[in-house]
């Protein structure tokens, strides 16, 4: 599965932290909505379009949080474990 995009909300902690991730698996397309950091609860959708999967990422992303778009380790980075 490849991870195309995270959004962050901007905040710190447990319970103030979401996350919404857009990924890709073949020809499937799945989003993440999680609250509460890496040990937090996550909700699922999955759809067969990029569009049904973007529209659920905007529908996730309104409301008074700024959300932050952030990129997606590449594969070898630093922190990537895989990598040499």
């Amino acid at each position: 599965m490849e991870q195309r995009k995270h959004w962050w909300n901007g905040k710190w902690g447990r319970l103030a932290r979401r996350d919404v991730f857009l990924r890709v698996d073949a020809d499937r397309w799945h989003v993440e909505q999680r609250a509460g950091g890496a040990e937090g609860i996550s909700r699922f959708y999955e759809y067969g379009s990029a569009d049904e999967a973007e529209e659920t990422v905007r529908a996730l992303l309104e409301g008074t949080d700024t959300w932050r778009e952030l990129s997606p380790r590449p594969p070898g980075g630093r922190w990537d474990r895989d990598g040499v």
